[in-house]
């Protein structure tokens, strides 16, 4: 406050100074904040991978369930046979969970490849038809 409010007018005055101070202080914690979060962008995408690594995505477990599989049969039974029992427990973890995430966000490609392989094509409508070319 810089002088004595003495009439009705002084007041409204001050009030309006006050509005825009408070208006000029909130723009420049929301410039900070934008500033301090661009700072840390690195380090959220640092903490969205290891996410990916401890949690698994659930949205589609037929595809999670086969990568499981796969990955117990190749990699726990065959590429970490002769290695320690953490090392067979963490590795395949690990791999299941980041496997998930990456399935679940290709999971259209992934189907549509799937889909390819056998002899039927899906319509739009969801029913099968068959393959454009017989099998002979």
């Amino acid at each position: 406050m810089t002088k004595q409010i003495a009439t009705y007018q002084d007041l409204l005055d001050e009030k309006e100074r006050l509005q825009q101070l408070l208006k000029a202080q909130k723009e420049l914690v929301r410039a900070d904040f934008n500033e301090v979060k661009e700072e840390f962008a690195p380090v959220r995408s640092a903490f969205h991978m290891i996410g990916k690594f401890t949690t698994r995505d659930k949205s589609n477990p037929l595809l999670s369930g086969v990568a499981g599989t796969a990955i117990d049969l190749l990699v726990r039974r065959f590429l970490l046979a002769r290695t320690g029992w953490l090392t067979k427990l963490a590795v395949p973890f690990l791999m299941k969970n980041f496997s998930s995430h990456v399935l679940g966000e290709n999971k259209k490609p992934i189907l549509k490849k799937l889909f390819s392989l056998f002899g039927k094509k899906p319509h739009m409508n969801g029913k099968m038809k068959p393959a454009d070319t017989p099998l002979k």
